[in-house]
C-alpha cells in the first residue's frame, strides 16, 4: 500500500536543471568509472548513467589533464555533472566553469596549504562556486573526518562526523552562501542512519545525500543501502541519493536502476526484511570510479568474497578500497583491509601495514590473515587453538 512521507522542509537548491530538496522529488545520481582523460568514455557512460535515469553524474578531477578533458566532456553530455574536489581544493577554479555542483571534504582540506585556516579555504570554495553559479555539496565520509574532530570527539565517529559538518554549514551560512547540500557517510549504514537523524534534528532546512560509502558488491551492497534507505527517507529525511556499487564500468547503471527500484519500494510501502547487520562476516567494498588505479580491482573484490565465505558467520570486517584517496583511511577501521594500487595491493591490519602484495598473491596472505583472526576469537571464547581440538570452517585452509 502506498504510503505518504512527509518530508523535511529543507530549501531548494538548484543543480542544473534540477532541485534538490525544497519538496522536489528525491533526485538519484551516480558516478562515472570511467578515466576522466579518455573523453569518449566518459561521455558515453555519463550519457548511460543520465538515460538510466540519473539526475545528476559524478565525475572524477584530481588533476590539470582531468580539468582539460571536463571541459570536452561538458560540450558532448546533458547530464547535470558534479565534481569532487580532493586533496587540492583550488582546482576548483579550473572546474567550477564546466560543472553544475562541485563537492568537497572537509577531510581533505588540510593536505593543501596547511598553516591557511579551513575556513579561509572553504571561503575560496564558496566564493568561486558563487562565481561559476555552481552548488555545492560538502560531503563528510567517517574514514576521512577531518583529524582535529576525530581528536575531539574519539568513539565512533558519528559524533565527529556530524559536528564537522555543522561547523562547516556554519561557514558556508556566516559566507552568505546557502546552495548547498550535505552528505554524511559511512560502510556502516548503522552509521549512516544515526549520523543524518542527528544532524537533521539541528539542521532540518539543509538538504541531505543519503549513501552507504563503499556499500560493496551486489546484492550485499543494495541490501545495506537499502537498511539506511527505508528507515531515513520514510522518517522525512534525504533529498537526494547515490547507490554506491562495486562494478564494472559496463554495468555502472545499475546503480542508478537500483536507487529507483528502493525509491518505489518505499513510496509503494514495501519494506523489505533483511539480514542482521550486526554479526557476522561483512565485506565492504568503495564503488568502482575514475580513481580506481587498476580495474582488477572489481575482480578482486569479487574474488574476496568468494574465498572468505567460510567465515561468513564470524564477526570480521574486510574492506577492498580500490584507490590512494579513501584506501588509506577507509580501512582503518576494518579487520583485514585491501587497498588497490596499480601493480600491487596493500593489506592492513586495522590501521597497521602488513605489506604490499602483488594481486595475483594477496589473497593467500589475506587468508591467512583471517585465519590467524579466527583462531584469536575462538581462543578468547574458550574455543581452543587447532591444537586443542578447534573446529575448522568448511572450506578453511588448515
Amino acid at each position: 500500500m502506498p504510503i505518504q512521507i512527509q518530508r523535511n522542509p529543507t530549501r531548494g537548491v538548484r543543480v542544473g536543471s534540477i532541485l534538490i530538496g525544497g519538496g522536489a522529488p528525491i533526485a538519484v545520481q551516480s558516478m562515472c568509472a570511467t578515466k576522466t582523460q579518455d573523453v569518449e568514455a566518459t561521455v558515453a557512460q555519463a550519457e548511460d548513467l543520465r538515460l538510466a535515469g540519473a539526475a545528476v553524474v559524478r565525475v572524477a578531477v584530481d588533476s590539470q589533464k582531468d580539468a582539460e578533458a571536463l571541459a570536452e566532456i561538458r560540450k558532448r553530455t546533458s547530464a547535470n555533472l558534479v565534481v569532487d574536489l580532493q586533496e587540492n581544493y583550488r582546482i576548483i577554479t579550473k572546474v567550477a566553469p564546466h560543472v553544475d555542483k562541485v563537492r568537497y571534504n572537509p577531510g581533505h582540506l588540510y593536505h593543501l596549504e596547511k598553516t591557511k585556516p579551513v575556513a579561509d579555504k572553504v571561503k575560496f570554495i564558496a566564493e568561486t562556486a558563487g562565481e561559476n553559479g555552481c552548488a555545492l555539496r560538502m560531503g563528510v565520509n567517517c574514514g576521512s573526518v577531518d583529524p582535529d574532530y576525530k581528536a575531539k570527539f574519539p568513539g565512533d565517529g558519528i559524533d565527529a562526523m556530524v559536528r564537522c559538518a555543522l561547523d562547516h554549514c556554519e561557514i558556508l551560512d556566516r559566507l552568505g552562501f546557502t546552495r548547498y547540500v550535505v552528505s554524511l557517510k559511512d560502510s556502516d549504514p548503522r552509521k549512516v542512519i544515526e549520523g543524518n537523524r542527528r544532524f537533521a534534528a539541528r539542521r532540518p532546512d539543509v538538504p541531505l545525500h543519503l549513501g552507504v560509502t563503499e556499500a560493496g558488491l551486489p546484492p550485499d551492497g543494495i541490501i545495506k543501502t537499502r537498511v539506511a534507505f527505508e528507515q531515513l527517507i520514510s522518517s522525512g529525511i534525504g533529498d537526494t541519493i547515490r547507490v554506491s556499487l562495486t562494478l564494472p564500468n559496463p554495468r555502472k547503471a545499475e546503480e542508478v536502476r537500483a536507487g529507483h527500484a528502493i525509491l518505489e519500494d518505499i513510496y509503494g510501502g514495501r519494506f523489505r526484511s533483511v539480514p542482521d547487520l550486526g554479526s557476522g562476516l561483512n565485506i565492504i567494498s568503495c564503488p568502482s570510479c575514475s580513481r580506481v588505479e587498476n580495474e582488477a580491482f572489481v575482480e578482486l573484490a569479487e574474488k574476496v568474497r568468494e574465498i572468505t565465505a567460510y567465515a561468513r558467520e564470524h564477526d570480521i570486517t574486510i574492506a577492498v578500497m580500490g584507490c590512494r584517496v579513501n584506501g588509506p583511511g577507509e580501512t582503518d577501521d576494518a579487520d583485514l583491509g585491501l587497498w588497490c594500487g596499480a601493480s600491487s595491493v596493500n593489506l592492513k591490519c586495522k590501521d597497521r601495514l602488513i605489506g604490499a602484495f602483488p594481486y595475483a598473491a594477496v589473497l593467500g596472505r589475506l587468508e591467512e590473515e583471517l585465519n590467524r583472526l579466527i583462531a584469536a576469537a575462538n581462543a578468547a571464547s574458550g574455543a581452543g587453538g587447532a591444537e586443542g581440538g578447534e573446529k575448522v570452517p568448511a572450506g578453511r585452509k588448515n
